[in-house]
Parts: C-alpha cells; sequence; structure tokens
C-alpha cells in the first residue's frame, strides 16, 4: 500500500476504508486525493462538530437545560379513557 503519512489514493481509501477510519481516530484528519489532487479529507466527527459550531451536550445537561414549566397550567379531562371492545 502506497500511503503517504496522512494522504490515501482515492481507491486505496476505498479498499482499506476500516484503516482509514483507524488512521483518522489515531492520527487526525487524512487526505484523500484522485490522480494526484486533493480532493477529500476525513476527520474525526468531533473535529467536524467543532469546526461547524456544533457543540454536544451530554443528555444530562441537555434536560437540565429545559425551560421552567412549573408555570404552565395544563388542563386534563376528567372524563373516563374510552371502553375498546376486543373481539
Amino acid at each position: 500500500m502506497t500511503v503517504t503519512a496522512g494522504q490515501w489514493q482515492l481507491q486505496e481509501a476505498k479498499q482499506h476504508f476500516s484503516e482509514l477510519i483507524r488512521a483518522v481516530l489515531t492520527d487526525g484528519p487524512q487526505i484523500v486525493t484522485r490522480h494526484g489532487q486533493q480532493v477529500a479529507v476525513v476527520l474525526d466527527i468531533v473535529d467536524y462538530r467543532r469546526m461547524i459550531g456544533v457543540e454536544l451536550v451530554d443528555f444530562k445537561s441537555f434536560l437540565a437545560s429545559a425551560p421552567d414549566l412549573s408555570g404552565l397550567e395544563i388542563e386534563r379531562s376528567t372524563e373516563p379513557a374510552r371502553q375498546v371492545d376486543f373481539e
């Protein structure tokens, strides 16, 4: 395989995709070339989200950031639930 550090020919990137992903996770972004021209970069999802400005929040923090609903008045019907007939 003729892979320069961080650079993959397109055909080799396709044939060795799992290795490419492993390299992304251990060595950082990897460049893909086609006919000697750089055409794409493969990078870790965390780096990508940071680059586009999307911040990941854990589920507990997400729930804690919900608006205060204590003042919300919810009215509920006092009628019994409908009867369902099983045949």
